[in-house]
């Protein structure tokens, strides 16, 4: 489970910002929005989390730093050797445009809290640690630093970690991570993490969009999953009682973005296309549809529905930058479910933007320390906080204190469209 994530001088993102799923000791609704870790630094983590902000007030750089630091711990180990990195820096300030970008993730793996991250110009990586916290007292498994006057690097290894740490050192490149590299040469201890990373963490954004493939992957383990996700459409009242999935070959121009390296490639490739017929039935009748004859909002259910039931059956994190295509009942359906103790027993996790300001005010949908906010100060940096910190009353209506700007992060609205006309 998602316990913190911290970032630094990423795009708008200048000074550190922290998004936290650590539970305040308010214990509205804990049993049933919050999971218990047995951890006395974290003793309940948030089931959900939800960000608000102003068009370009930086929530999609939250979403885009956690899929950053993702990619370069899951992929840095392949990058060859010189190449750069497409990270940005906060650049409408010289002083931190030459800075290097940091990033750190807490989270809960088998019971055990770890604390890794790392600070990365576009050139190298500049340093990188690793905590483990399997007592009261934190486990230093390694430190890496970068140090200038030698041009070198210098390793600090705890007793902690096991393994061939000086042959995973001399391998590890100033453009890789070492926790990658090590994983990537069997580290069994280094190995889950890294797993982690690549398989307890889906996020999805502009720039990895939420497609079909997850949910044809599930249509095809077999009737019992079929019938999961038909179940799952079907509570937003669309008469589907089966979907059959077949599949072509086709040859498709691909357009190949390597957000690590910024680099973009376009080829022709075979690919397997799924093809997606859907049946209806209705007590006046019945008829199969393609996915193209399906409405918008049936097609964005169908694309989040395989993704959500693995993540609840394996107690995953989902990110999704701009949950606001789907009606708000269902958005509120959607959240419920993760707060449903007998639905997530995993201890599964939503993360998500939206401008969907009815949410608000749902009943029983949000813990105060749930809702977050995304603000762009005058300097244009952005600015994370939490609702928890204004205290509002137990019975303050919500979306319309929001909406008067009583916690900021709303648009400021200037000439043609700040005025009556």
């Amino acid at each position: 489970m998602l316990i913190e994530f911290r970032v630094k001088n990423f795009r708008s993102l200048r000074d550190e910002q922290v998004l936290s799923l650590v539970a305040s000791k308010d214990k509205t609704l804990v049993d049933s929005h919050a999971s218990a870790t047995g951890l006395k630094a974290a003793p309940h983590l948030l089931k959900s989390a939800v960000l608000y902000g102003a068009n370009a007030s930086g929530k999609s750089n939250i979403m885009s730093a956690l899929q950053y630091m993702r990619g370069v711990v899951v992929e840095s180990a392949s990058v060859p050797p010189g190449q750069t990195f497409a990270v940005q820096p906060f650049r409408l300030n010289t002083k931190f445009e030459k800075q290097p970008s940091e990033f750190e993730m807490s989270f809960i793996m088998d019971g055990v809290r770890y604390q890794y991250g790392f600070a990365m110009t576009p050139r190298q990586i500049i340093h990188e640690h690793l905590l483990v916290h399997k007592a009261f007292k934190p486990q230093h498994w390694f430190e890496r630093r970068f140090n200038e006057a030698t041009n070198k690097y210098v390793y600090k290894f705890g007793t902690g970690l096991k393994g061939s740490k000086n042959v995973w050192e001399s391998a590890t490149r100033s453009n890789a991570l070492f926790l990658s590299t090590a994983a990537q040469l069997n580290s069994e201890m280094l190995r889950p993490i890294l797993d982690w990373f690549a398989n307890q963490l889906l996020i999805f954004n502009e720039t990895s969009p939420l497609g079909l493939h997850f949910t044809v992957q599930m249509l095809q383990q077999g009737e019992e999953a079929r019938k999961r996700i038909c179940d799952f459409l079907n509570t937003a009242d669309i008469s589907i009682s089966d979907i059959h999935v077949s599949q072509r070959k086709e040859i498709r121009p691909v357009v190949r973005l390597d957000s690590l390296t910024g680099k973009m490639e376009l080829r022709s490739e075979e690919v397997n296309e799924a093809m997606l017929q859907f049946s209806h039935v209705t007590d006046a009748g019945k008829a199969k549809f393609s996915l193209a004859e399906e409405s918008a909002g049936t097609r964005n259910l169908l694309f989040l529905s395989g993704p959500v039931l693995e993540i609840l059956s394996k107690g995953q994190t989902l990110v999704i930058d701009e949950l606001s295509n789907l009606h708000t009942h269902w958005v509120q359906a959607l959240v419920r479910l993760f707060h449903n103790p007998k639905v997530n027993t995993g201890g599964a996790q939503l993360v998500f933007t939206t401008h969907d300001t009815s949410l608000l005010d749902a009943h029983g949908l949000f813990r105060r320390d749930q809702i977050w906010f995304v603000e762009k100060q005058a300097d244009q940096s952005s600015k994370l906080y939490s609702l928890w910190e204004y205290s509002p009353r137990k019975d303050e209506k919500l979306e319309r204190s929001y909406l008067q700007g009583r916690y900021g992060a709303v648009p400021v609205l200037s000439g043609p469209f700040g005025g009556a006309g």
